[in-house]
C-alpha cells in the first residue's frame, strides 16, 4: 500500500464534469517500516497501540504508509444549500467572535446532524483553481487569508495565476503569502477580499480521540462543496510524502520529505480535496486534509479513496499559518539528531524505536545529554516506534518548547528533558 498525496492539481472546469485526462500524477513516497524483532518468526502487522493521552499509536511491524499528496477528494455528499434547514437533532450557535463560523450543538452525539454541520462550515471552505489544476482551502480570517496545502499552489507565480471561488460562487484573484514545503502548508490571500467572509472556527487537535466523528469538505475532482463523513481512525500517525526531485516539495533542486504526525480518517478523500477542511461534529476545524493511502496501481493511473486519509492537525497548521501571515516564513523545532529504525529489549518485551545514529554538536539533544546509541521510544509519553515517528513528533512542536524524551540506554529506560531550538536554515 502506498500513501498518495491527493493531487491538488486537478482540472476544475465550471459546471462541467472534471476532465480526468488533465490530472497530474503526484509522486508517491515510501514511509519506512519499523524493523521486526529478531525473533524466530516475523511479527505480523498489528493495529495501533494506545498512546498516552492522545489516541492510537503505531506498533512495530505496521507499515508506515507512503503518502500521496491529497488534493484528494471526498465521496459525494453535497453541500447544504442556504435554503436547507437543520433537523431538530442539532442547533447552531454564533461564537463570541461573531465573524467566525457558527458551531453546532448536537442533540444526539451518537447520530450527528451532518446537514447542520455542512451548512455551518461550507461558507468557510473555498475552491482553488490554477492553470494546471485545482484544490481546496480554508478561510482563516476576515482579511482574506486562506490556508491550503503547499502542493496545491506549488508552481504558481507569487502573484497572479490563482483564483479562489467561495461557496456562494463568487470568484476572486489570490496571491501567495508564504509557503512551507516541509509541512506541506501554504497561505494565500484574496486580492480584493469582500467584507462578508466567514472565517472557520478552530478546534483543538490535542483534544481529539480515536473514534470521534468527522466531516471532510472540499473540491474533489472539481466537485466544489463536496462533504463526506467518517471517524478518526488513528492519531499521531507518522506519514511521509515527497522523496524525489520531481516531487512538489522540491526546494533549490533538492527534495525535502514532508513528515506529518497526522490525523488518520475514514472520511473519503480524493484528488482535489487537498487543503480542505476536516471538521468535528461541532463544525470546528481540526485538520487540513493533505494525503491519502493508495493501493499500487498497475496501469499507471492514480487510484482513488480506499478509506484511509490523512490530515495535518489544526494546532500545527495554525502555528505555521500564523508565521506565514506574519512574515512569509515559518520557524521549525530542532532536536539535532539523525536516527534509524531499530528494535530494543524493553524489560521482558521488545519494542521498536528510533536509535540515535548521530548528534549535531551544540544542538539541543547533545546539550541535554542524549547519547549516540540511545533508543527513543516516546516523546512526552507519546509512542515513537521509528525514525519517521521521531521526525513527525518534533515537526509538530515549536522552537523553545520543552519535551521529555524517553530513551532506552543500556537496556534501561530513562527520561531526558530537552528544550527544542529553532532549526537552522541549512539543516533539515
Amino acid at each position: 500500500m502506498t500513501l498518495a498525496p491527493h493531487d491538488s492539481q486537478q482540472p476544475n472546469p465550471a459546471h462541467q464534469p472534471p476532465d480526468t485526462s488533465r490530472t497530474q500524477e503526484i509522486p508517491t513516497a515510501s514511509v519506512p517500516t519499523a524493523p521486526p524483532p529478531p525473533a524466530a518468526a516475523p511479527q505480523a502487522a498489528g493495529a495501533p497501540a494506545p498512546r498516552k493521552g492522545r489516541g492510537l499509536g503505531q506498533t512495530a511491524g505496521v507499515a508506515l504508509l507512503a503518502a500521496v499528496l491529497a488534493s484528494g477528494g471526498t465521496y459525494a455528499l453535497t453541500q447544504a444549500n442556504e435554503s436547507d434547514t437543520s433537523t431538530p437533532t442539532a442547533t447552531t450557535q454564533q461564537n463570541s467572535d461573531s465573524g467566525t463560523s457558527p458551531t453546532v450543538v448536537q442533540g444526539n452525539a451518537a447520530a450527528p446532524d451532518w446537514s447542520a454541520v455542512a451548512k455551518a462550515v461550507s461558507p468557510s471552505v473555498v475552491s482553488i483553481q490554477l492553470e494546471q489544476g485545482a484544490g481546496s482551502g480554508v478561510i482563516v480570517d476576515e482579511a482574506g487569508h486562506i490556508v491550503t496545502n503547499n502542493h496545491v499552489v506549488e508552481g504558481a507565480p507569487s502573484s497572479g495565476g490563482i483564483q479562489v471561488t467561495l461557496a456562494d460562487g463568487r470568484t476572486y484573484d489570490a496571491s501567495i503569502v508564504g509557503t512551507d514545503p516541509s509541512t506541506d502548508l501554504a497561505v494565500i490571500k484574496l486580492s480584493s477580499a469582500p467584507d462578508d467572509l466567514t472565517p472557520i472556527t478552530l478546534g483543538d487537535s490535542d483534544q481529539l480521540a480515536v473514534g470521534n466523528p468527522v466531516m471532510a469538505i472540499g473540491n474533489p475532482l472539481g466537485l466544489s462543496g463536496t462533504v463526506t463523513t467518517g471517524i478518526i481512525s488513528a492519531l499521531d500517525r507518522p506519514v511521509s510524502t515527497g522523496s524525489s526531485n520531481d516531487s512538489p516539495f522540491d526546494q533549490g533542486g533538492a527534495a525535502e520529505p514532508v513528515v506529518t504526525n497526522a490525523i488518520q480518517t475514514s472520511a473519503a478523500i480524493n484528488p482535489g480535496n487537498s487543503g480542505g477542511a476536516l471538521v468535528s461534529a461541532e463544525g470546528k476545524l481540526i485538520g487540513i486534509n493533505s494525503s491519502i493511502a493508495q493501493l499500487g496501481g498497475g496501469n499507471g493511473g492514480q487510484s482513488g479513496n480506499i478509506g484511509i486519509g490523512f490530515a495535518i492537525p489544526v494546532n500545527e497548521a495554525k502555528s505555521i499559518a500564523d508565521q506565514l501571515i506574519a512574515d512569509g516564513t515559518a520557524e521549525h523545532a530542532f532536536l539535532g539528531v539523525s536516527a534509524r529504525d531499530t528494535v530494543a529489549q524493553d524489560g521482558a518485551a521488545k519494542r521498536a524505536g528510533a536509535e540515535i545514529a548521530q548528534l549535531t554538536d551544540g544542538a539541543p539533544a547533545q546539550e541535554a545529554g542524549i547519547e549516540q546509541g540511545d533508543i527513543v521510544v516516546a516523546i512526552d509519553g507519546e509512542s515513537v516506534d521509528s525514525s519517521t515517528a521521531l521526525v513527525a513528533q518534533i515537526r509538530e512542536r515549536k522552537a523553545g518548547e520543552k519535551v521529555t524524551l524517553t530513551v532506552i540506554r543500556d537496556g534501561k529506560r530513562q527520561d531526558v528533558s530537552v528544550t527544542l531550538a529553532a532549526r537552522p536554515s541549512t539543516t533539515r
